[in-house]
């Protein structure tokens, strides 16, 4: 099974939030564990994350808020890293936050993964336009939550099973498919 890499954002994603539950209730899926995580530093959170995956080549992101831009621009950055897709939820905007404007601007071009953007049309980190927007040049599928604010703890979200369906959705829309053995073959 592929490992589900889940990346929290600013000050981390403390019980009872749904990236939380799902660490804890799915064994194929690790928590991230990022440096300081209320005072970010986006050069050593990628660091951090790469050097995660190196070790689960092949895995599956989930991000949220911060998590999310973090794992745009670690995906345009290094573009060799081995990842099979990205699920990037709630996405937060750097541009004026004094706490997380430095890891702005965010990037704007394809992630080269595929990848899906959940948003919600009164999150007050990010507009869903500018999400739907940043959807579109990362080269994603766009998911509307509706009226679902930050998709966090405080909106009602602890447990998220559905999150866990847009996950699966991701990994059935992107089966690996073994490589061809090329070895060559001699006749005895």
């Amino acid at each position: 099974m592929t490992k589900t890499l889940i990346v929290p954002g600013l000050d981390g994603s403390p019980a009872p939030h749904w990236q939380h539950w799902w660490a804890d209730c799915d064994p194929h899926a690790l928590m991230v564990d990022l440096s300081n995580p209320s005072k970010p530093n986006p050069v050593l959170w990628e660091v951090e994350l790469a050097s995660i995956i190196l070790h689960h080549p092949g895995c599956i992101l989930v991000g949220h808020s911060l998590g999310a831009v973090l794992i745009a621009r670690l995906l345009t950055t290094w573009p060799h890293l081995k990842v099979r897709a990205a699920l990037l939820v709630a996405p937060a905007e750097t541009e004026g936050c004094a706490r997380i404007g430095h890891f702005g601007p965010i990037p704007e071009r394809s992630l080269q993964v595929p990848s899906t953007v959940v948003a919600s049309r009164n999150d007050p980190w990010m507009t869903y336009a500018r999400a739907s927007h940043l959807s579109r040049v990362w080269g994603g599928q766009m998911v509307d939550l509706g009226h679902a604010g930050h998709i966090n703890v405080a909106s009602g979200y602890g447990p998220w099973p559905g999150g866990k369906r847009l996950r699966d959705d991701l990994l059935a829309r992107t089966r690996m498919v073994p490589a061809p053995d090329h070895s060559e073959r001699i006749a005895i």
